[in-house]
């Protein structure tokens, strides 16, 4: 499946019930692209996004970055800048379990981005946090290199077939 290929979480969940998993977090869609999917890859971060701007500056190949913030709303793990440099190094989407700021750019942008929501506060830049580690989020584990689908109805993981990242 290629990366704009059209699919629907519902069906993949229809069809491989028990091998895959389902995120119970609601989270909102935000960027152009309200279906993506691709190879996971993480950040596990509070209150610095140091690491994700870093990871967007990186070529993509059409992968998903999952950002652990926590859960937190205090301050945005992503802006209109990072998510930008997301959109043109050929990443697929970014799921933050955080908060993002400067919507209106991200709208914009050919990306697909999930959040819990927004916050105009900015982020510290120390580069404090780890990356490329499996994440829990709520009910699910993000494994790098399992693929991951999000679309209007929400996320799924299949680890079925991890590669190396």
């Amino acid at each position: 499946m290629t990366n704009r290929e059209i699919f629907y979480t519902s069906d993949i969940y229809d069809d491989f019930e028990e091998e895959v998993a389902s995120l119970d977090l609601q989270l909102q869609s935000l960027g152009q692209h309200r279906q993506f999917h691709g190879r996971i890859r993480t950040v596990k971060c509070l209150h610095d996004n140091g690491l994700v701007k870093a990871i967007a500056d990186e070529p993509g190949n059409g992968q998903v970055l999952v950002v652990d913030g926590g859960g937190s709303l205090h301050t945005a793990l992503m802006g209109g800048n990072v998510a930008k440099a997301f959109a043109d190094n050929g990443w697929a989407g970014v799921i933050i379990h955080g908060a993002v700021r400067d919507r209106h750019e991200i709208e914009e942008l050919p990306l697909g981005v999930k959040a819990l929501g927004s916050n105009p506060r900015k982020s510290a830049k120390n580069n404090i946090g780890i990356r490329d580690i499996p994440v829990t989020l709520h009910n699910v584990e993000f494994v790098p290199g399992a693929v991951v689908y999000a679309d209007e109805d929400g996320v799924i993981v299949d680890a079925r077939d991890i590669q190396d990242i």
